[in-house]
């Protein structure tokens, strides 16, 4: 049976420093819309039969999902942020009005969406910079059977903080990968002191 996720109201840090005059009802809704979104459309698949989306697509195509919708949610809630509208810019939310139509290769106000399943919101980006990061760490239960007896996806981390590119480390990569960098322990650290939702 799909069960539908909830946002834990109670697990918002009071203390939090928000940017660009997000809220915490900001990060609510667009939480709460990617529930509902989940909920919808595996009640859809599974009364056909079909797996759930969670089972069905790659993770890193579902992280990007993620990504993808948190993004428009709250830009959709924000009373200040817009999609950049520039194709792979950075960062992905924009300050509505700062750059013309609304889309920037690279700015230097916004927020970057980062999504990730590891504990703690380590994330690999392709370059280090000057930016505020937003981290949703969330959790997808495979484990559990039958598979309709499995938890839907739950975010357990957000995080929000401004980095430099002080705060990150080279990756190692083979001889086909692409170079990444993560933030170092320090710059984790940092991060993880402007914590925004923590549900027991």
């Amino acid at each position: 049976m799909i069960t539908r996720a909830t946002v834990d109201k109670g697990a918002f840090n009071a203390s939090t420093i928000l940017p660009y005059e997000l809220r915490h009802l900001d990060f609510e809704a667009s939480m709460q819309d990617v529930y509902d979104f989940f909920f919808d459309v595996n009640t859809f698949l599974r009364g056909r039969g079909l797996p759930r989306l969670e089972d069905t697509l790659r993770p890193a195509n579902l992280s990007g999902l993620i990504t993808d919708m948190l993004t428009a949610s709250l830009a959709r809630h924000s009373r200040s942020l817009v999609v950049n509208r520039y194709p792979n810019g950075h960062p992905d939310l924009l300050i509505g009005g700062a750059y013309p139509k609304d889309a920037a290769r690279s700015a230097e106000c916004g927020v970057e969406i980062k999504t990730t399943r590891k504990p703690g919101g380590a994330v690999d980006m392709h370059g280090a910079r000057d930016q505020t990061i937003c981290v949703f760490v969330y959790a997808v239960d495979v484990l559990a059977e039958p598979a309709d007896a499995r938890a839907p996806m739950m975010f357990r981390e957000v995080y929000i903080q401004h980095v430099s590119t002080a705060d990150f480390r080279r990756n190692a990569r083979g001889e086909l990968g692409t170079r990444t960098v993560t933030l170092h322990k320090e710059g984790l650290a940092k991060l993880r002191s402007n914590w925004v939702y923590l549900p027991a």
